[in-house]
């Protein structure tokens, strides 16, 4: 499972709109649940597609502070395993049988991508709406904690009353989004490097 935070003005609704519509049609089926804040959307191929193995995926959307959180359930894909195998066996048998089985190899590799293709529509929809992975407007200010005075995210000290500010400065993995503490060297998200606070 992976998970993606992005910040700015987006809403769940938005995004589950924009992925049943990219993969409700063609070989692939999509629908969504939820309301409000909560949204799944459940991503597959059809049963009653002509090639290739099963597979599915699902996605799982939710306000958060200034954005938005997508969350990539493990895909589903023994029907693309089991497909795959029945080419080689037969392939194993007679080479030329695989001539027979390229629409059932194409498919199967569409449903293998599936995943990637997922992420691509929503990073698309995500910039068309001017939202990223970057720290939001909003969420750029911090408070003072003695005079309770909004500040830039990078101040050293307070600019109403002088006070210290800390390292308690927010930022965001540019890989997923996450909003981390300044000075940490790994994201607890995704596990990545953070680029030098």
């Amino acid at each position: 499972m992976e998970q993606r935070i992005y910040h700015g003005e987006i809403k769940p609704e938005d995004l589950a709109e924009a992925l049943v519509a990219e993969f409700n049609r063609g070989e692939f089926i999509a629908q969504q649940v939820g309301t409000g804040d909560n949204f799944v959307v459940q991503i597959a191929t059809r049963r009653d597609q002509r090639a290739g193995g099963r597979s599915a995926i699902s996605v799982s959307i939710q306000r958060v502070e200034d954005g938005v959180s997508v969350l990539l359930g493990q895909k589903e894909w023994a029907g693309v395993a089991a497909s795959l195998g029945v080419t080689a066996f037969n392939v194993l048998l007679n080479p030329w049988s695989i001539l027979g089985r390229l629409d059932d190899i194409a498919q199967d590799l569409e449903s293998l991508q599936l995943e990637d293709k997922t992420w691509r529509c929503i990073d698309q929809l995500v910039r068309s709406v001017g939202a990223s992975h970057e720290v939001s407007e909003r969420l750029r200010r911090l408070i003072c904690a003695h005079c309770d005075t909004p500040n830039q995210v990078g101040d050293d000290h307070c600019v109403a009353c002088g006070a210290p500010l800390g390292k308690s400065q927010p930022v965001a993995c540019l890989n997923c989004g996450f909003i981390v503490a300044l000075g940490l060297g790994l994201c607890p998200n995704c596990g990545k490097p953070l680029a030098a606070n």
